[in-house]
């Protein structure tokens, strides 16, 4: 079976979700060509060659940018079946009805195999699924016309993900680091998370569960990013100490074979603090930094996210990293139903109280809260707080509590498109501005005379642009048919 993988967007590295869908279905004999659209144009020629398309749909703005790029295949090609794929599979059925025939949610790899498997024997298309363990229909799936969608949360030894015919690494965001550029590998050491914060996606799916990868898997795959050129690595997992001991067993294999190599992860503020006794192996082992969710030091709307941390253990939590040479680099949802106006005064203060003004990529500045169909704030606020579902946004809409939170996200936003990457600390200034200029129109306390403190020399990638922030205009534009090459997933670039 010749099949098409497509990616939009993965953050601006080297699609992990294609890499292992190749893997998966080059294992079962088909084959397969991977074509990245944040970088690529897809061709006639590509669309023609197919016999069947998967399209990775990881987070919001690669599905937003998904639906867009398969309406131009399916205007070429109609008859061509199209199965969408990832944590955002749900999402992609709803909006992409008349795009999608198929979406597939969970540890795709084997439902994936099983659907181009169907389509190549003579059940076709139309055939019954084989649901593999803890593989199940959704509810209501294929009913009235709706796009059928299947889970599977089974656990199953994954494959090394296969990037031969991927863009080269040095195509990628890169690692800047005391005045130098450096080509980064992206892998997972686990997918899904034992914690169930309400607004992320991942609980949506997982609901709790926690799915890791072989060892040995992760650590070849390093090897093969690293004969590629890698010498940073970044670890996508939702949380890389949600099995803290399964992690340390990757660092240490990892280290030992590359001593060299440096890495960044995601963790909890809550992991940070309780494995406190650990960073002084990971630091050595080339920890530069941590991504930490610290969503918003307002400790009533952490609590309703239900993150299990307060303002004040984000900020033990700095310390505690600092302490051991680990810069962090938090990422905020500054914008919720449950905003207060002077909340942005707080997080503003809270960032150059810590010393963090060059650590916080303006993007975070603007964040405002996705509330995807199946979210778990549905069950806590449900229809007096969010709208119905709207499946072009993909999430249920909601207002601010005071408008002129609005507008200053929107001023947020612009900021964030134009404000060069590679100045965070200069973007914060701008930031200051605006959160001041708001604050004197809402009547509340502006944030602290800033004392002009010189930015900080942090390491961080050269992609700003986050999982949970609206696609770009431009983004969308290039994503659709006859969409522009060179498109970087983010602002221009």
């Amino acid at each position: 079976m010749r099949i098409l993988l497509l990616s939009t967007y993965e953050l601006g590295h080297q699609p992990l979700g294609l890499a292992s869908a190749a893997a998966a279905l080059m294992g079962s004999g088909h084959d397969v060509a991977p074509v990245d659209l944040s970088l690529d144009v897809l061709t006639d020629d590509q669309i023609d060659w197919a016999e069947a398309a998967a399209v990775s749909v990881p987070m919001h703005t690669a599905t937003r940018l998904a639906v867009a790029a398969v309406s131009g295949v399916k205007g070429r090609r109609s008859d061509l079946p199209v199965c969408a794929y990832g944590l955002y599979a749900a999402a992609a059925a709803q909006e992409g009805q008349g795009c999608f025939d198929l979406a597939i949610g969970g540890e795709y790899e084997a439902l994936l195999t099983e659907w181009a498997d169907r389509l190549e024997g003579p059940a076709g298309a139309d055939g019954p699924a084989r649901a593999g363990e803890g593989a199940a229909p959704a509810e209501g799936a294929g009913r009235d016309g709706a796009v059928p969608v299947r889970l599977d949360l089974g656990r199953h030894r994954a494959p090394v993900p296969e990037r031969r015919d991927l863009p080269g690494l040095d195509r990628y965001a890169r690692l800047v680091h005391n005045g130098q550029e450096r080509l980064v590998g992206y892998v997972e050491a686990s997918r899904g998370c034992a914690h169930r914060c309400r607004h992320c996606p991942v609980p949506v799916v997982y609901d709790g569960r926690l799915r890791t990868v072989a060892v040995e898997t992760v650590v070849t795959d390093i090897d093969r990013l690293v004969a590629a050129g890698a010498t940073h690595i970044t670890f996508g997992d939702p949380d890389f100490l949600n099995g803290p001991h399964h992690s340390l067993r990757v660092v240490r294999e990892m280290h030992a074979r590359h001593p060299d190599l440096t890495f960044d992860a995601t963790v909890k503020v809550e992991h940070i603090l309780r494995h406190h006794d650990i960073w002084p192996e990971l630091a050595l082992a080339g920890l530069l930094f941590v991504v930490s969710a610290f969503e918003t030091v307002n400790d009533s709307i952490l609590a309703r996210l239900a993150k299990d941390h307060t303002a004040a253990q984000a900020a033990e939590a700095v310390g505690l990293l600092r302490r051991h040479g680990v810069e962090i680099r938090p990422s905020f949802l500054p914008f919720t139903p449950w905003t207060e106006p002077g909340d942005m005064t707080d997080l503003v203060d809270f960032v150059s109280t810590n010393g963090l003004e060059s650590n916080v990529d303006p993007v975070q500045y603007s964040i405002r809260l996705l509330v995807p169909p199946g979210s778990l704030l549905l069950e806590e606020e449900g229809a007096d707080v969010f709208g119905p579902y709207d499946p072009f946004a993909l999430g249920h809409p909601w207002r601010a509590g005071h408008p002129g939170l609005d507008e200053l996200q929107g001023q947020l936003s612009a900021l964030a498109e134009k404000a060069p990457a590679e100045d965070p600390a200069g973007a914060f200034l701008e930031v200051h501005r605006l959160v001041s200029d708001a604050a004197h129109r809402f009547g509340v306390a502006g944030p602290r005379a800033l004392t002009g403190a010189p930015a900080r020399s942090v390491p961080r990638l050269t992609e700003s642009w986050f999982c949970c922030a609206e696609p770009t205009c431009s983004q969308l534009e290039r994503a659709g048919p006859g969409g522009a090459s060179g498109w970087r997933g983010g602002p221009d670039s």
